[in-house]
């Protein structure tokens, strides 16, 4: 189902692209996040997405999604924030050391972790043509220009009923789980952000998966993506 979203393709992504895009301005790093509800197709449609932008890359680039648990194992086993560290320009740095402290603000010190995961994640945005999916992306990369911002939103019904189907659970226990995670991904962007997951001013597009199939989605997106992306690279060259 998800054949495009392994960690394999984001090692190779790492090693391979990033320190060739230094010599690219950040505008031509497009980058995408999808924030979702639990169940409304966040991972499915990034890999149709990816699929419909890859014909669209510079050549010699290739879209790559980075979710939650990639981010989080390659962080785990393979150091990806000291791995990045060298193709962020100095200017970069500042803007996110920047970023640390305006998101932090008046709350408690993130942990460790949370604070490798926001580098992570600010230093693959900025390297381009990734899709980033969960963990307060857009939040994070909201001051790149580069980066195009996204929610997957649908019926608490009608998200059981796919995590029943995808994960072959019990209905008390996917009812159990979808509550739970979209609890979880509340707290997380409450806790260490300080914004509310819904407000939809964090977002270009929004997208209810209950009334639009996954295909269209990815498509609705695409197209939406690539219109963005014109219309902000003429407005530089104008």
């Amino acid at each position: 189902m998800w054949k495009n979203i392994d960690l394999q393709k984001c090692l190779s992504h790492i090693q391979s692209e990033l320190g060739a895009k230094e010599s690219r301005p950040p505008e031509m790093r497009p980058s995408i996040t999808i924030s979702r509800m639990c169940g409304a197709g966040g991972r499915t449609v990034a890999s149709r997405l990816v699929d419909l932008l890859q014909p669209h890359a510079p050549f010699g680039c290739h879209w790559t999604i980075f979710d939650k648990k990639l981010i989080e194992k390659v962080l785990e086993d393979h150091s990806l924030s000291s791995r990045l560290a060298e193709y962020a320009p100095e200017s970069g740095r500042s803007m996110l050391l920047e970023t640390f402290n305006r998101l932090r603000g008046n709350r408690p010190s993130t942990s460790k972790i949370v604070e490798q995961t926001v580098e992570t994640i600010w230093k693959l945005a900025q390297g381009g043509h990734v899709i980033l999916v969960g963990r307060a992306a857009n939040i994070i990369t909201a001051r790149l220009k580069n980066v195009f911002h996204v929610r997957l939103v649908g019926s608490l019904e009608r998200r059981i009923e796919r995590v029943e189907e995808v994960y072959e659970m019990s209905r008390i226990a996917a009812q159990a789980y979808v509550r739970a995670q979209d609890a979880e991904k509340k707290l997380y962007v409450k806790e260490y952000f300080g914004r509310e997951i819904d407000d939809p001013e964090l977002y270009h597009l929004i997208v209810n998966t209950d009334r639009i199939s996954y295909e269209d989605t990815a498509r609705l997106i695409a197209d939406t993506f690539l219109n963005w992306r014109k219309s902000e690279l003429g407005a530089k060259t104008a």
